[in-house]
């Protein structure tokens, strides 16, 4: 999932940005209400999170440009304005969602993986060794039942499942699994790689390491 975070909060921002890009989003930042509609329509992404508090354009005035060039991006509001009016007019002037500051991270990620799934087309995610990953909330099913892994696994398995039966560089796994972090030892990927290994021992599927490639997901012999 693409995100664009328009937020002039430093602070806020690099919180968000790092939360959701450990989750497996792609992170688009803007700081600058001018700016925002210039990145909105580079970055097409599948929701944009909007501040309302902002310079050079007020967030108000990006979503009712955005909406006046046909931009349909989903817009979940994020801003300290919380009455019920202040709600309204943000609706009414496009949003499709409003959370008002303080907020909890989970939530916040509840409602923009909702606003995706409501927005983006049926998609059958198709299987390898009867592994699937969902495409919108990037849960992995194992014959239909959810496979839990940790974080850095489930991204690795992710990225192969993508490319099943392809070799993946290790740099852009690495890239995948460690994102936003730049100083990652190169041994990283390959822990992470042994421990999904052990865990994909009876599923059918094989993770293959290719020296001086990377990594292959294929059907167990």
């Amino acid at each position: 999932m693409k995100l664009l975070l328009v937020e002039d909060n430093p602070a806020m921002q690099t919180t968000l940005q790092r939360t959701f890009q450990r989750r497996g989003m792609q992170v688009v930042t803007c700081d600058d209400g001018a700016r925002a509609l210039d990145r909105w329509r580079a970055s097409v992404p599948d929701v944009v999170v909007l501040d309302l508090n902002l310079p050079g354009l007020d967030g108000l005035q990006v979503l009712a440009a955005a909406r006046a060039e046909g931009l349909a991006t989903p817009v979940l509001i994020l801003t300290a304005r919380g009455t019920v009016g202040d709600r309204i007019l943000g609706l009414n002037t496009g949003a499709d969602d409003y959370l008002p500051k303080p907020f909890d991270l989970d939530e916040l990620e509840a409602r923009i993986r909702a606003l995706a799934r409501r927005s983006a087309p049926e998609l059958a995610s198709p299987e390898f060794c009867g592994l699937r990953a969902d495409a919108v909330s990037g849960a992995i099913y194992l014959r239909g039942e959810v496979l839990e892994l940790p974080p850095r696994e489930a991204a690795l398995l992710r990225a192969l499942l993508a490319q099943a039966g392809s070799a993946v560089a290790k740099e852009r796994l690495t890239e995948l699994v460690f994102p936003g972090e730049d100083r990652v030892q190169a041994e990283a990927i390959e822990v992470v790689a042994y421990r999904l290994r052990k865990r994909l021992a009876d599923t059918g599927a094989q993770l293959v390491t290719l020296r001086g490639l990377g990594y292959l997901l294929k059907a167990g012999a």
